[in-house]
């Protein structure tokens, strides 16, 4: 697993952010994917977990974003 983590890394340090439209937009496709093989009666629940998963995400991405918002913005202020 280590050896995961470190390869995701180097991975990062590399990748641009055309890289990680892609890779967004990958597993956009795989969720819709596997969202329209699920079962009707399955729906429900898998939504809910989405649903969870997607605030879980988003919450801490955005604050991270609107941080770099503010850290550029005060950056330029000073020079």
């Amino acid at each position: 697993m280590k050896n995961l983590f470190d390869y995701t890394d180097r991975y990062m340090k590399k990748a641009t952010w055309k890289d990680m439209a892609l890779l967004k937009i990958c597993l956009t496709s795989m969720g819709v994917v596997i969202g329209t093989s699920v079962s009707n009666k399955s729906k429900k629940p898998v939504k809910q977990g989405a649903k969870i998963l997607f605030a879980a995400t988003y919450i801490p991405l955005m604050i991270k974003a609107v941080s770099v918002l503010f850290e550029r913005e005060s950056e330029t202020d000073n020079n």
